[in-house]
């Protein structure tokens, strides 16, 4: 496969905080990167922006409605058979109870424990930014 046949794909994914806990969601045995944590979030249809895609994608995963706070640096990772670039937003949840419909498992976690799990690999560059400016901020 060369380079220009290689599939590349961007996702929003939201970084959400709640009493000084994140949220991490653990992708299902069936989905790419089976069992791995990550942000919540999706690919950015065409057309579509970030803020717009976060939002409607966490309520398709997980019927929350949230507010998008500030952005992170996006991160872009080179999988085998693909490459991500990631598009972080730090967001709050505003109403709803959260369903999980596509993931296995959810965990709140202190930001200073967030690689105490089995992130996805694109996920570890936006983890150590929202530690940095987490651990400055407060």
């Amino acid at each position: 496969m060369t380079q220009l046949e290689r599939k590349h794909v961007h996702v929003a994914c939201a970084i959400i905080e709640r009493d000084g806990l994140v949220l991490s969601a653990r992708r299902s045995a069936s989905m790419n990167l089976p069992l791995r944590w990550e942000f919540p979030g999706g690919k950015i249809e065409p057309g579509e922006g970030r803020e717009e895609c976060l939002k409607r994608e966490l309520v398709e995963e997980m019927g929350v409605e949230i507010a998008v706070g500030r952005a992170l640096t996006p991160a872009t990772h080179s999988y085998p058979t693909f490459d991500v670039t990631l598009y972080p937003y730090v967001c709050s949840i505003v109403s709803g109870d959260i369903t999980l419909h596509e993931h296995s498992a959810m965990t709140w976690l202190l930001p200073e424990r967030m690689l105490e799990l089995e992130w996805a690999d694109a996920d570890l560059p936006i983890i150590l930014e929202y530690q940095n400016s987490y651990s400055t901020s407060s």
